[in-house]
């Protein structure tokens, strides 16, 4: 048995690449990446556009950081939207041109023969704005795929898809008549210490056979456990079993980065509207391309069966079926006279439809969950903030994105309030993918959060910073944003209001917010209606309103009043005035409930 893996453990997200890339772009280091020095100004740059944060890069003493440049970068590479080395790098530094590389570059215009420029792909990528689009770049990459290949030598077996083999299993379940998922336990066990060498239906028959001995067995986490000790034993490489569960992570993460798949518990799944290009992928013969083709494919980014207008045309029928089936109406057009691109444009749009539907009824089911989003604002009470529960998975947030998943819970609490009157995904600025997690926290440029409620609006910005860096982040942003909004509501009738939600709230960062007053071009002076409030105080006044059963815009908009009410105290005294508030409602809320 041999294992295999995509991308490495360093980037588990690999939509952070395209963060990645942006600032590799812009950086004196796109083309010359090569060597110590080089990884670790990367590895520096990275950390200070807060796409990574490395801790030995805090304080007074500098620790050497170019381990993490280089993992970076060779993530990068391994999907093709960089250029990858291939000769000595000693030879490359005093040349500057890859001569093992430089063959491959005819046809690139924009490519030299320097190892870790942007390849046409990664460019792609860097414009892609919105998520179908960057899945489309994920899936480029991982359907040109293959391992071994030219650029990674260590494996011991013939070249392969990992995104078609695991279609094929996905394909070959459902047309049996089994459950098409694979859980975790199935990847970290069988499916990525397989190859198509071993044959489609023996690995289906494993993953059968391992489904019903773990059905019969009493110790569910024991069994697993017991499973990868067993795949460990027979693997030519050396790892620990551990170490299987952190590889079926990630590669659960970046196959359904090509957006083909979505989370179902702790097993992936085809997503359905992606069936027919599935089934379309693994249609055509398996090729194993020579060295030249299969580079200059990884890098411009595999054909698609979208790329042809027959085959959109069936994906686009079966869509369209599929927003039908949901109860929605699409106005029937002749597209026998439309251009690919237009085709293009329809199917994309009806797949924001099916998503918009989905994020619907996710928002309609938030209340329901209220004790599951209860326990995720917790774990971000303590330090370590590492694995969070959701139903019966368990979701590990990798220390970058804390950020991202503290705006994520906060998003879902409101959503489980259950009277919003804008659209859920206009209620966020974060992205979130097929599974509604969050792929980044929301950019700069505007507020986090915003809630339209019957009769006023709620802004809510948070932050995990602490101490006086809260204040010097979040002060002026956080009235700007306020203030923004308060002027695209004047004249509605809706007064806006804003939460500033974190662990801690800072004295400085209070006393910032106590006036709120901002002033505009003209000098005018609107009055803003900022309350902070800890995440513990947060956290005790959800529970006790959603207990109740009586958590309402009024509860909301009354507890901002009237913390608003006593905002002429000194910063720490108006914090403690709000903590008084917050337990006079939860003690309410809890008198309402025993009544």
């Amino acid at each position: 048995m041999s294992l295999w893996h995509i991308g490495n453990t360093t980037v588990r997200t690999p939509y952070r690449l395209r963060e990645a890339l942006i600032v590799l772009k812009n950086s004196e280091f796109c083309g010359s990446l090569l060597g110590q020095e080089r990884e670790a100004g990367f590895t520096e740059l990275l950390h200070e556009k807060s796409i990574v944060r490395v801790d030995r890069l805090d304080g007074s003493v500098k620790k050497p950081a170019d381990d993490v440049g280089r993992k970076w970068r060779i993530a990068l590479a391994q999907l093709g939207f960089i250029v990858k080395h291939l000769g000595r790098p000693k030879e490359i530094q005093q040349r500057g041109i890859d001569h093992k590389i430089e063959p491959f570059t005819t046809g690139f215009p924009g490519l030299t023969g320097r190892p870790y420029e942007i390849t046409p792909n990664g460019s792609r990528l860097i414009t892609a704005e919105n998520i179908a689009a960057q899945q489309e770049c994920y899936l480029r990459a991982l359907a040109s795929y293959r391992i071994p290949s030219i650029f990674e030598t260590d494996y011991k077996f013939p070249p392969f898809s990992p995104l078609r083999f695991v279609l094929e299993i996905l394909l070959y379940l459902e047309n049996s008549g089994e459950e098409a998922v694979i859980k975790l336990g199935e990847m970290a066990a069988i499916v990525q210490c397989s190859t198509p060498a071993h044959g489609i239906e023996k690995v289906v028959l494993e993953i059968l056979s391992y489904r019903k001995e773990r059905d019969k067995s009493g110790n569910k986490k024991k069994f697993d456990d017991e499973k990868r000790i067993d795949a460990v034993l027979v693997l030519e490489k050396s790892v620990k079993a551990g170490t299987l569960n952190d590889y079926a992570d990630l590669n659960f993460r970046y196959l359904k980065a090509t957006g083909l798949f979505q989370s179902k518990g702790r097993a992936i799944v085809l997503l359905p509207e992606k069936q027919t290009l599935a089934e379309l992928l693994t249609s055509e013969e398996f090729e194993i391309p020579d060295d030249s083709t299969y580079v200059k494919n990884l890098w411009k980014g595999a054909a698609l069966p979208t790329d042809d207008r027959v085959k959109t045309l069936e994906i686009l029928s079966r869509l369209t079926t599929q927003l039908k089936g949901h109860g929605e109406e699409i106005k029937e057009v002749d597209l026998t006279g439309m251009s690919l691109a237009e085709l293009t444009q329809r199917r994309h749009s009806i797949e924001e439809r099916l998503m918009h539907l989905k994020e619907l009824y996710f928002a309609e089911g938030q209340a329901d969950l209220w004790h599951e989003i209860i326990n995720i604002l917790s774990a971000f009470t303590g330090s370590k903030r590492k694995r969070v529960s959701r139903g019966e998975e368990a979701i590990k947030i990798q220390r970058g994105e804390h950020p991202a998943y503290f705006e994520w819970i906060i998003w879902r609490a409101f959503l489980a309030v259950d009277s919003l009157e804008n659209k859920p995904w206009e209620s966020r600025r974060f992205k979130i993918d097929q599974d509604f997690l969050p792929l980044s926290h929301a950019p700069g440029g505007g507020p986090d959060m915003v809630f339209e409620f019957e009769d006023f609006v709620l802004v809510v910005e948070v932050t995990l910073t602490s101490s006086s860096r809260q204040e010097a982040a979040e002060g002026e942003t956080v009235r700007r944003h306020v203030a923004e909004i308060a002027e695209r509501f004047a004249g509605t009738g809706k007064r806006v209001y804003c939460m500033f939600i974190a662990p801690d709230i800072d004295s400085n960062t209070a006393d910032t917010f106590k006036s709120g007053n901002w002033y505009k071009k003209d000098d005018t002076k609107l009055p803003l209606q900022i309350v902070p409030i800890a995440l513990d105080g947060f956290i005790t006044f959800l529970e006790a309103g959603f207990s109740a059963g009586d958590l309402k815009p009024p509860r909301i908009k009354e507890l901002i009043v009237e913390c608003r009410a006593v905002s002429n105290r000194d910063a720490p005294e108006w914090k403690r005035e709000i903590s008084s508030e917050i337990k006079r409602l939860t003690s309410r809320f809890r008198q309402n409930k025993g009544a």
